[in-house]
């Protein structure tokens, strides 16, 4: 089995890194992990030296800058034929490279795991949560677990402003290239997203930003607006339940 780069994100990652690091050595065959912390204080880097005193194959980088300048940093380390971006807050499903290996054709230029957000895994609207993602990442694209053909970025400058929609960026210059990106439902990623997204302030916030990704996209303005709904549901269920607790 081909071995592959992995690249991860980490800021004050501590709450799920070490569960995702994990599923990562579990379920891909890891040439060398390349972390870009953006100067953790919490226990971040301790997990990482963790994972390099256990596999000896961890390259660390260090990056105050945005997150579209961490990947081109990330990119540039990179030595095998395919690699992968992993966000630090996923949980890999089993079995995650052997699935995506089976897309990997000559025309294709990355590979994506579809995102499901772990609030939804039992509700019955996932699967409409699913295809509704689908179309997202068709149009703007996606890191959460994206295997990416090195020759497909070659040459790739990812602007140093893209804090958010770098991997709109990414995408597009891979298209730009002649290559296909392939969405996928299996392999997957759970997305465990933080407590404090579901507060009303943290859910006004990224309601705002996605709005303004579907303004310059008017077809997506329906599906922006039910990742909103749910949203809200799920801060108003949070809220809930802190005010019982107390």
């Amino acid at each position: 089995m081909k071995t592959i780069d992995v690249v991860m994100l980490t800021k004050n990652s501590e709450r799920l890194l070490r569960q995702c690091l994990t599923s990562v050595y579990e379920n891909v065959p890891v040439n060398n992990l390349i972390v870009v912390d953006g100067y953790s204080a919490d226990t971040t880097l301790d997990i990482v030296k963790e994972f390099q005193e256990r596999y000896g194959n961890v390259i660390l980088l260090q990056d105050h800058g945005t997150r579209g300048n961490a990947r081109q940093k990330a990119i540039s380390k990179v030595k095998t034929d395919w690699f992968m971006f992993v966000d630090s807050d996923v949980i890999l499903c089993k079995g995650w490279f052997a699935k995506a290996e089976r897309l990997m054709k000559d025309n294709v230029g990355a590979i994506w795991g579809i995102e499901i957000w772990s609030v939804l895994k039992n509700m019955k609207i996932l699967g409409l949560f699913e295809r509704i993602t689908m179309k997202i990442f068709e149009s703007r694209g996606g890191t959460h677990d994206l295997l990416v053909r090195s020759k497909a970025v070659e040459g790739i400058c990812i602007p140093y402003r893209l804090h958010t929609y770098e991997d709109s960026y990414i995408k597009t210059w891979i298209c730009k290239k002649g290559y296909d990106v392939v969405p996928a439902y299996e392999p997957y990623c759970i997305h465990y997203r933080p407590e404090n997204v579901w507060t009303i302030e943290q859910s006004i916030g990224l309601i705002a930003s996605d709005l303004k990704l579907a303004v310059r996209r008017p077809q997506l303005i329906f599906s922006y607006a039910f990742y909103a709904a749910i949203v809200l549901y799920q801060s108003l269920l949070h809220n809930f339940s802190f005010r019982k607790l107390k």
